[in-house]
């Protein structure tokens, strides 16, 4: 059985075919009851609109600008090296992706590359977000100017992007802890938590999840104020050396974000039947090879690769008014031990 057509849509809603263009693609001069007409029929038909066929018969390019943080952090470089890889594939596919690296945490530097991209007049843009006023009113400009917005990794909240494409982050709060106070429960003491920054979303749902569990089920736990590292090495070394010094009774860390070649250094200045037990975010080769030498006890990980396919996908659906599924952006988290590893 053939696939229905817009030719089949014009004929069961008893419209133009330029009218159900119009309604594919969003445009203004239709009258609600007609659009609802077309919609019932697309549902009757089963009809899926191949976006790909659209574009190339219009010969249509889309133009997507990734912002992301830029620095020491492995997952986000990871991430970079990811979008170029991308890049090569998705020309293919009529789509040209663009790439621009703005300090991490930065609100204002983040708005101004928004703002660029605006500018631009790109299709779409997804962004590593930061929590800033300044970055929900340069949101609101770029939808204004119809560009499309997605988050990616670390949402925004109260703002007018898309969709969002990342873990759910409080669930992995919650993993962490899980883990984290089964590996301490042995040992009453205080926990660290080491944080990039707590103006980043995915960080402050971490905590949120993590200390929601500790506080209910490990009540003999006692979890200390996150230190902030900036996701530089030398920063969380010297902070969590702080922290141990501090509080000689600290049994487990748990690290939001990077940063974890000083976490590791911090860790070995200590004999391995004192150390606290670990959990950290991201298997990347500093964490992969802490986590073989017993240092790190495991790891929550997410697939990137995942992650920029989806943002891609869900950018497509939102450029074309495609109706996307909530969950298409929600990507699994995966935990790793010492004797999972891939």
């Amino acid at each position: 059985m053939s696939r229905p057509t817009v030719h089949d849509v014009a004929r069961v809603a008893n419209v133009s075919l330029s009218t159900v263009d119009r309604v594919l693609n969003g445009r203004t001069g239709v009258r609600a009851a007609t659009e609802e007409r077309v919609r019932t029929a697309m549902k009757q038909l089963g009809y899926e609109r191949d976006i790909m066929a659209a574009n190339l018969s219009r010969k249509r390019n889309y133009a997507i600008h990734f912002v992301i943080p830029d620095g020491p952090n492995s997952f986000m470089r990871n991430l970079a090296a990811e979008l170029e890889t991308h890049a090569q594939v998705a020309l293919r596919d009529r789509t040209e992706i663009s790439v621009s690296l703005v300090p991490p945490f930065d609100g204002r530097g983040l708005a101004a590359a928004l703002r660029r991209a605006r500018e631009a007049k790109v299709d779409g843009v997804v962004m590593v977000a930061t929590e800033s006023a300044e970055v929900r009113q340069a949101v609101l400009e770029l939808r204004a100017a119809g560009i499309q917005v997605v988050t990616l990794v670390s949402d925004l909240s109260a703002s007018a992007r898309g969709h969002f494409v990342g873990i759910d982050n409080v669930a992995a709060g919650r993993t962490a802890a899980g883990l984290l106070g089964r590996f301490c429960q042995a040992r009453p003491g205080r926990i660290a938590i080491v944080a990039g920054s707590m103006l980043v979303r995915d960080h402050v749902e971490r905590r949120l999840g993590f200390e929601q569990v500790m506080h209910a089920d490990f009540p003999t736990l006692e979890v200390l104020a996150p230190v902030e590292g900036g996701d530089e090495a030398a920063r969380v070394d010297r902070l969590l050396t702080d922290v141990l010094q501090a509080y000689p009774d600290v049994v487990g860390v748990y690290s939001l974000g990077g940063g974890n070649r000083g976490l590791r250094k911090a860790l070995d200045r200590i004999d391995a039947a004192d150390r606290p037990r670990v959990v950290v975010h991201e298997l990347t080769e500093q964490s992969r090879t802490a986590l073989q030498d017993g240092v790190f006890d495991a790891v929550l990980q997410q697939d990137i690769h995942k992650e920029v396919t989806s943002a891609l996908v869900i950018m497509r659906n939102l450029i074309e008014a495609v109706p996307t599924d909530p969950r298409t952006g929600l990507i699994h988290t995966e935990i790793f031990l010492r004797d999972n590893l891939p």
